[in-house]
């Protein structure tokens, strides 16, 4: 799904475990749009909505811009997470004067923490094949 736009936006890349979101703001009234549908339509869950709109609560820009984004990837978790880090960062182009209070709420910092990759030998990550005596 590609979208385009004439108006003037900010954009922002937010990943988070492996979801990618491609983040847009534009000048508007606070509609937040995710792959062509509706954040109320998206996120089920109350909290994950709240997720997506921590970085306007913080700097107090609330209803100041519509959001539109394309994600991809993981689940609805790690794709809510990864829409916040692509607001912060779209955010903090759009005021310089923003970086430290999103910096210090943690919203600019990548979330690290991926799935353990495979290793040969065992199971999964880490779950080593059962032990048998004889």
């Amino acid at each position: 799904m590609t979208y385009t736009s004439a108006k003037p936006y900010f954009a922002g890349t937010g990943r988070r475990k492996s979801s990618i979101a491609r983040v847009r703001l534009m000048p508007g009234t606070g509609k937040i749009t995710i792959n062509g549908r509706d954040i109320d339509d998206y996120f089920g869950l109350g909290t994950l909505k709240l997720i997506v709109n921590q970085p306007f609560e913080v700097t107090g820009s609330v209803g100041k811009f519509d959001v539109v984004c394309l994600v991809s990837g993981g689940g609805i978790s790690g794709q809510a997470g990864a829409i916040r880090h692509g607001i912060a960062r779209a955010l903090d182009k759009s005021d310089e004067n923003l970086h430290t209070t999103l910096k210090k709420a943690g919203f600019l910092t990548r979330d690290p923490r991926m799935k353990e990759r495979k290793k040969y030998g065992l199971k999964a990550a880490r779950r080593a094949p059962q032990f048998s005596k004889r």
